[in-house]
């Protein structure tokens, strides 16, 4: 029964002889090395939304490494003894210590990677705020995308945007005792410049929009005068306007074919325009676009470039004389004075009224010719009223018909000519009879000179 016993203090013993082995490597120099790229293209159109998507790289790499085995009396091995080495600016690393202790990071890795792309003195927009993107690894990389406005009036054809790196790394490690490891962490911020192309292209702004005859429900023109402010010298250049979403302009002529439209040149161009009937008195979006022949022979469209264009009211009359007036059982010329209150001239216009009992009319149109702006007009009517008219005030419903600068027949709305019926007054009945009664007098004057004659001769 002793043997069992003995056997096992026996292993007891030879275990606690053995001296355990272990095995430790440590990397104990270098710092992270921080690079960045555009993913895809670096070439953008003015006038542009776009998404810049850049590649952050760790090249750094780490050239000394401490490889310990251990046991009892287990020494550590290096290909250079301790030592403490300025890198660049603040970045260094120490190696102290027998390397009993693993590190948690190594020196290359850069933590808390924090990336921010600015305009810098350049005229493009970021949209976007710096972003933190954690931790690279030495040789690992991370993607991040920034928004950017590229302007319409870019001149440069090239632009750099300085894009900031900050990250954290470690920067000194030294093992106090053999159990105890103290690690010091340096920040360091560096700034790679970033490299966009700007496309040439032909960019347009009006510099002037002039509308002729631009009212409510009719047609007109429009005149416009464009800029090229892009770096392309567009060629075989067509200028078109377009209806921008359900503005109420309306092109009746599209396109204006200018040939040749230089980098920095100025040109006009003129429109046919119509108005929707259902548009107020108000400016009015139109879009712009220029399509053209680029330097590689490629035909290309321009960015649109909207300008307001304000429109006129529909042209509108007023009555201004005073009311017509008429006897019951009479015919009468009634004389009516019409003003243009819009904004534009009516061409060959004539004026109708419609007479409804107790009246008639044999003449119910008068031509007056053009109109201008605030230009009185007089119209005549033959109108008669039937002799039972009661006396008052009517109103009469007239309109005017007239044409459009762009030769299109318009109709003005309903208004109202007020005729009076009044009956005649007494001095006027009696200066209607007295050429009667001025021939019953010479009648009855002729017939007494006759009588008297008669009878001397008898």
């Amino acid at each position: 029964m002793k043997y069992p016993k003995i056997i096992l203090i026996f292993l007891v013993l030879l275990l606690i002889s053995v001296t355990p082995v272990m095995a430790l490597t440590t990397y104990v120099d270098g710092s992270p090395q921080m690079f960045a790229l555009i993913s895809g293209t670096n070439e953008f159109s003015p006038g542009q939304d776009v998404v810049i998507t850049l590649i952050i790289q760790n090249r750094g790499v780490s050239t000394i490494k401490n490889s310990w085995v251990g046991g009892n009396n287990a020494v550590p091995v290096t290909t250079r003894p301790d030592y403490s080495q300025d890198l660049t600016g603040d970045q260094y690393a120490v190696w102290q210590g027998n390397g009993n202790i693993a590190r948690d990071d190594l020196p290359t890795t850069a933590k808390m990677v924090m990336v921010g792309l600015s305009s810098g003195n350049t005229p493009v927009i970021i949209k976007t705020d710096s972003q933190t993107i954690g931790d690279i690894a030495t040789q690992a990389s991370k993607t991040v995308k920034f928004s950017a406005k590229i302007p319409a009036n870019v001149s440069n054809d090239e632009y750099q945007l300085p894009l900031t790196i900050g990250y954290t790394y470690l920067a000194q490690s030294e093992e106090l005792a053999a159990d105890v490891l103290q690690s010091w962490y340096a920040r360091q911020n560096q700034t790679v410049p970033i490299t966009i192309r700007i496309k040439p292209l032909v960019n347009i702004d009006v510099l002037d929009a002039v509308p002729e005859n631009l009212t409510v429900g009719s047609g007109g023109y429009l005149n416009l005068t464009i800029k090229n402010i892009g770096s392309e010298d567009g060629k075989k250049a067509t200028v078109k306007i377009l209806r921008n979403g359900q503005s109420p302009i309306i092109p009746s002529d599209s396109s204006v074919f200018v040939g040749d439209f230089p980098a920095n040149g100025i040109i006009t161009c003129r429109y046919k325009v119509a108005i929707s009937g259902e548009a107020a008195k108000q400016t009015y979006p139109v879009d712009v676009a220029v399509t053209y022949e680029n330097r590689d022979g490629d035909i290309v469209t321009s960015a649109t470039d909207t300008v307001g264009i304000p429109v006129g009211g529909k042209i509108t009359f007023s009555v201004i004389s005073a009311p017509a007036r008429v006897v019951p059982g009479s015919d009468a010329v009634i004389i009516v004075v019409y003003k243009n209150l819009g904004d534009t001239t009516a061409y060959h216009a004539q004026a109708r009224i419609s007479a409804v009992d107790p009246f008639t009319s044999s003449d119910d149109t008068s031509y007056i010719g053009d109109i201008k702006p605030g230009e009185n007009v007089t119209a005549h009517y033959k109108v008669q009223a039937r002799d039972e008219a009661e006396t008052g005030m009517y109103l009469l419903d007239a309109e005017i018909r007239y044409r459009d600068a762009l030769d299109n027949s318009q109709i003005s709305d309903t208004f109202k000519v007020p005729v009076a019926v009044e009956q005649e007054p007494a001095s006027g009945v009696l200066v209607s009879i007295l050429p009667v009664l001025a021939l019953l007098v010479i009648v009855g004057i002729g017939a007494g000179y006759y009588l008297l004659v008669m009878r001397k001769m008898k």
